[in-house]
């Protein structure tokens, strides 16, 4: 696979529900304030995938080498998951992943559903 299938980058970046969301809102608006990103989902619980609360954090590809090495070392102790776009969500989350911090256990069979529903939706949307 060629790195030109990278169509981006998503980070998700977890907190400690206990803890509250005040250090994430923190360390979000540091990251939105320094670089250019497109900000996602929160999520204030563990969904989907993704085994506790988070918040998501999008970028183009070539702003990897500005980013990533800022999230190193500004992450607070946050478990950061760092993962590109090329279309393959079970790949990206998994084999392709770059962790900061712990690693923490995505739930495959949740990404795997996402996937065939959006195969559905899109082959239903194709036959109108």
């Amino acid at each position: 696979m060629e790195t030109d299938t990278i169509q981006g980058y998503h980070i998700h970046i977890y907190y400690p529900e206990a803890a509250g969301p005040e250090l994430a809102r923190a360390f979000r608006d540091a990251l939105a304030a320094r670089f250019e990103v497109e900000l996602g989902m929160w999520r204030e619980t563990a969904g989907g995938p993704h085994p506790s609360a988070m918040f998501q954090v999008t970028f183009a590809a070539p702003r990897f080498a500005e980013i990533v090495p800022w999230l190193m070392l500004n992450r607070g102790g946050l478990d950061v998951l760092v993962h590109p776009e090329t279309g393959d969500d079970v790949a990206d989350h998994g084999d392709f992943a770059l962790w900061l911090g712990r690693v923490l256990p995505i739930d495959f069979e949740a990404i795997r559903a996402f996937m065939a529903l959006r195969r559905q939706r899109e082959g239903h949307g194709a036959a109108d």
